[in-house]
Order: structure tokens, then sequence, then C-alpha cells
């Protein structure tokens, strides 16, 4: 779980290094800067004094003191002059700058707040945007936990346009329904057999194999998935496969590394490896969902995927409304559907693996 999205006080938050929004001086102020201070008791302030001030857009970094944390990174935002004056800039170096600090003293674990968008006047739904492209850019490469911690969520702004399609989504489909019966009209609409790919030896399924190289007959489930010979998906793959065996078949069908599924699936190496080396392991819900967007699973695709794990989507469950939203639409940012998420107090993808 590399993301997410978080309501809390920054101050409580257990992790390598928490993020200051402070002010050049480094000697404590208003909002997130002075309850830092507080929090982390007299000796911080000792040390920020030792270490001359901090240009808007650098970052400095002290030890955490009386904080659940480590390390206390100290970065300046710009203040809110219309975006005019380089702003944007100066407000993403902030966020590199403390990523390449959190780098340098091995931090696995880093949480911020959203910097400069309280006394500043940084318009807070940009301030969320930039913040959340810079933890998308800095994850491609790197392994952290990242937080991004709102203290009142009430006082923030989100996307009104996405919120108001998904409020409509919400509305038309939210019904309390069962839509298991979805799942199912999917499910019989597919045959049982399909051409497996030539390459099997990335993954040991103990699949029997005729001449012609289909599944044979007498070994067949009633749902399979395969790849043809195009890599397009065609179908699940057996029931009877580990979830690991599964989720490689679907990787090499969408010619994706592992590496480039878990970043994008929003899982951490550490899950990735239990999936891959746990043969017992099996499935939440929330990790095939999350292995789904990061696959691009169309909404067949997914119930079918779902449907294979044990799980279906639900139109009862506000939860499975809002992915079915953005699976239905093509959208698989998972940062912005975690932002939804996190919006309508659903749990965010990638958190409950």
């Amino acid at each position: 779980m590399p993301f997410q999205i978080i309501c809390n006080d920054i101050t409580k938050i257990e992790c390598d290094a928490i993020v200051n929004a402070a002010n050049k001086s480094l000697l404590g102020g208003g909002g997130v800067d002075g309850a830092i201070h507080r929090a982390a008791g007299r000796e911080l302030l000792e040390e920020c004094k030792t270490l001359g001030g901090c240009e808007t857009g650098d970052a400095k970094i002290t030890k955490g003191y009386k904080l659940p944390s480590k390390y206390i990174i100290h970065t300046v935002g710009p203040v809110w002059h219309g975006g005019r004056f380089g702003e944007e800039q100066l407000l993403r170096s902030c966020y590199r700058r403390s990523f390449e600090l959190a780098l340098q003293y091995n931090c696995e674990s880093i949480a911020f707040p959203l910097i400069s968008a309280g006394v500043y006047g940084y318009p807070k739904q940009e301030a969320f945007e930039i913040a959340l492209e810079e933890t998308k850019e800095f994850l491609k490469d790197n392994e952290m936990q990242v937080f991004i911690v709102v203290f009142d969520k009430n006082a923030f702004e989100f996307d009104s346009f996405l919120h108001d399609n998904v409020s409509s989504y919400i509305e038309d489909n939210y019904t309390g329904k069962d839509a298991s019966k979805n799942s199912d009209k999917f499910a019989a609409s597919f045959k049982r057999l399909y051409d497996l790919p030539s390459a099997v030896s990335r993954y040991d399924s103990g699949v029997q194999f005729d001449s012609e190289c289909r599944v044979m007959a007498s070994y067949a489930p009633s749902v399979s998935f395969c790849i043809s010979t195009n890599n397009k998906i065609r179908d699940l793959i057996v029931l009877d496969d580990a979830f690991a065996v599964k989720l490689l078949k679907l990787i090499d069908a969408k010619g994706m590394t592992d590496v480039e599924c878990y970043k994008k699936a929003n899982v951490s190496r550490q899950t990735w490896y239990k999936i891959m080396n746990d043969k017992e392991y099996k499935p939440s819900k929330a990790t095939v969902l999350c292995f789904a967007i990061a696959l691009e699973l169309n909404l067949r695709e997914t119930n079918l995927l779902l449907k294979s794990a044990g799980y279906a989507l639900s139109d009862s469950i506000l939860f499975d409304v809002i992915i079915e939203y953005f699976i239905s639409n093509g959208d698989y940012d998972i940062f912005v559907i975690n932002e939804t998420l996190f919006e309508f107090d659903q749990p965010c993808l990638g958190v409950l693996l």
C-alpha cells in the first residue's frame, strides 16, 4: 500500500518521517508548523536554530524527538499570489526535496500535509493535485509508503465535476439490489476452454494440456482465462490456479512487467512477494480490485476475475458502485479513484490488503 489518503492529525502518524509545512525561519509558527513544534518538544526548536533557516521550495531534516516519527522534514511552501510568481514550481520542489531527503535517510514511510494550502493560501484542490502528481512520479521509481494527511476533511475541496458525476452515478445505481446476478450473466456468456499461451514456463499451474495445447476437458473448471496469440484477454484462468498464477497470466496478457503491475495497483513490494510466495494466500476483494484496476480490465473482465476469487460487485455496496463507475468510464488512475473513495468515506484501494 504505497499511497494512502487519511484524515488525521499528522503529529500522531507513526512513520519514518513526517513533513512540516514550515516558514523560512524553521523556528515554529501557526497551523501544522506550530502543532509539530508543540508535539515534538523544546529540543526540536533547539536543533532548528542550528539549521540557518530554509529557502522556499527547499527542505531540511531534523530528529522527531517526542513525535512517533523518527524524522521531521521541514519544507517551506510558497505563498499564493495568484499563480503568476512560480508558485507551482516552488510547491513541486517542496515535495521533490522532501522525497530526496527521505531517500537519503533511508525512510520507508513519509507523511505529508497539504503544503501551502493553509494560511499561505494555495488553492486546496490545486495543492492536492500537485501532491498526487509528485507522489505518483516518485513512486514510479521508488519504494516508499506515502501518506497525504488531511486534518479537516470538511474544509477540503474536491473536484466538483468528478464529484457530481460520481454522485449521479451513485444515485442511478446504488439501489440496494443484489448485483451478483450481473456477474452470473457475464460468466454464463463465456466458453470454458480457450487457447493458452505457448510459453507457460513462467508459472506452474498444474494444468494438463492435450496435443493442441488446450486444457483437457476432464480438467476444465466452470470458468477459464487465457491469452490469445495477439495478447488480448479472452476469459479467466482456471479456478484451481493459485491467485499468483492467475495474476501472472494476466500480467503477461497485458504485456506488463511485475513491477509495473504492482506499482500501478498501489501494492507494496512486500505484499507482492507475499502473493507470489505464500501458497495459502487468498486475496481480499480489495486486492482483486487493485489488480483489476492496474490491468485495466473492463467491467465484464473485472466481474469474472472477482467471481473466480469468490467475490462480486454489488449495487448495494457504495464502495463497489464507485469502483464500477471508474471502470465503466475507462478511468484507471488509482490516485483519482482513491481521492474519490476518500471523499465518499470509503476505504482506499491498496490499503486493506
